[in-house]
């Protein structure tokens, strides 16, 4: 992990926890959801959020594929074992397979933009079935890719995690004891079978952490960049990328006929 992104994880913990109890109140809410994933970015949302409101008051929701994976669900088992929080499991199988279906053509993205929509859908019931609000699992490095759905995985009422680089993710996950097996596997949204983070982006967290925090907390340009180190070819790729997914970032631009 890159020096300047080192975290004291206890002040961290008490910003953040101290954050999601600030926003449920202003709310009026007492009640948050999560989406269980199984992996690291779910679970410390979940943690976080079960240390700010207490485990009666959070409820996490496994959503699987009928391709998802089986260690996604173990995993997600060991967080809601661990933190004995409410949890439920809703297949959505049988509500993505039907617009799935009216293309043949779909791909591998479509179909998994589908799954993260649907996911969205579940919890934003579930929400108003329990007076609650939805705690995001996004991070920093995600958000500044564009490695997310828009009005799926990145649709939330609040986020803890949305300041984080994926390095940061780890060091807290580990602070607070999220299982290691989910701590140290290769992340995966789990959309298709061998599907990896890393693989689908052409680069490594670590390396897009590194570069992103040059990028944007220091503020270098692309030259800077390259002098410091960084390949001028993954530059260029990743500054495209965030240049391309900026609307994922902004609400919806409203056309202005007023002064």
């Amino acid at each position: 992990m890159l020096p300047q992104l080192k975290l004291d994880a206890p002040a961290v913990v008490q910003q953040l926890t101290g954050f999601i109890q600030q926003e449920f109140t202003r709310a009026g809410l007492p009640n948050a959801v999560i989406g269980l994933s199984g992996g690291i970015d779910s679970a410390l949302s979940a943690f976080l959020t079960t240390h700010a409101l207490g485990a009666e008051h959070v409820l996490c929701v496994r959503m699987p594929y009928r391709s998802s994976s089986a260690e996604s669900l173990s995993h997600a088992q060991l967080v809601v074992e661990k933190l004995g929080v409410r949890n439920e499991t809703v297949d959505i199988t049988p509500m993505v397979d039907p617009l799935i279906a009216t293309d043949e053509e779909m791909d591998n993205i479509r179909r998994g933009n589908i799954m993260a929509r649907v996911r969205m859908i579940v919890l934003y019931d579930r929400s108003s079935r329990e007076k609650a609000l939805v705690v995001g699992t996004g991070n920093k490095t995600e958000t500044l890719l564009g490695y997310s759905t828009l009005h799926g995985d990145a649709a939330c009422a609040v986020n803890p995690l949305g300041d984080l680089y994926k390095a940061q993710v780890r060091q807290l996950a580990r602070h607070l004891g999220v299982p290691e097996e989910i701590v140290s596997k290769p992340p995966s949204a789990d959309l298709w079978v061998g599907q990896t983070d890393e693989q689908e982006l052409g680069f490594t967290y670590e390396d897009a952490d590194a570069l992103l925090y040059h990028m944007f907390d220091r503020n270098l340009d692309d030259t800077q960049l390259i002098e410091v180190g960084f390949d001028a070819g993954l530059v260029t790729s990743v500054r495209e990328r965030v240049r391309r997914n900026e609307f994922k970032r902004r609400p919806p631009v409203t056309a202005r006929l007023t002064t």
